[in-house]
Formats: structure tokens, C-alpha cells, sequence
């Protein structure tokens, strides 16, 4: 019973360890800045509503218009090296 206890808490510690290796998202990044800001502007309630959904709202905006510019950019690319070159152009 004992082995059975320590091999899940090793289980479920390497699962949280995997977890954290994963860059976050496009998504995730932007709730994060979107939540520093207006961390740093102190809003609360409803007017701190109002700021995230129109910050969340403006980044989305402005990622799908950084992909149309990279789809742009990779014009003639194909597999493997447009694949790569998304990847890195959606990262800038």
C-alpha cells in the first residue's frame, strides 16, 4: 500500500512537471499580459470586466491580422518549411 501511494505521488508530480514545459499558448499569453495590466491599473469589479474583454478582444484582432501577414509571407513555402515558418513568424 505504501509503494502504491509513493509511485502515484510520483505519477502525479511528473505529470505537473510535463505540464509545466509546455509554452502557453497565443491564448494564455494574452490573458496574461491582458491580467498584468490591469493588475497594474488596480481595476476591480466591473470596470476590470470591461478591461479584459476589450483587451482580449483587441489582442485577438491582432493575431488574426498577424496571420494574415505571415500567411502572406509564406506564399511559396510548403510543408515542412512553411510549417516552421509560421511557427516563428506567429511568435514576433
Amino acid at each position: 500500500m505504501k509503494k502504491l501511494i509513493v509511485l502515484a505521488g510520483i505519477a502525479l508530480a511528473s505529470q505537473f512537471a510535463l505540464a509545466a514545459d509546455k509554452a502557453p499558448t497565443a491564448q494564455q499569453q494574452l490573458m496574461g499580459t491582458c491580467n498584468t495590466e490591469a493588475k497594474t491599473k488596480e481595476l476591480k469589479g466591473d470596470d476590470r470586466k470591461k478591461f479584459m474583454s476589450s483587451c482580449l478582444s483587441d489582442g485577438r484582432k491582432r493575431q488574426q491580422e498577424r496571420m494574415k501577414a505571415c500567411n502572406v509571407d509564406a506564399t511559396g513555402k510548403k510543408g515542412d518549411e512553411r510549417k516552421a515558418f509560421m511557427s516563428e513568424c506567429l511568435k514576433k
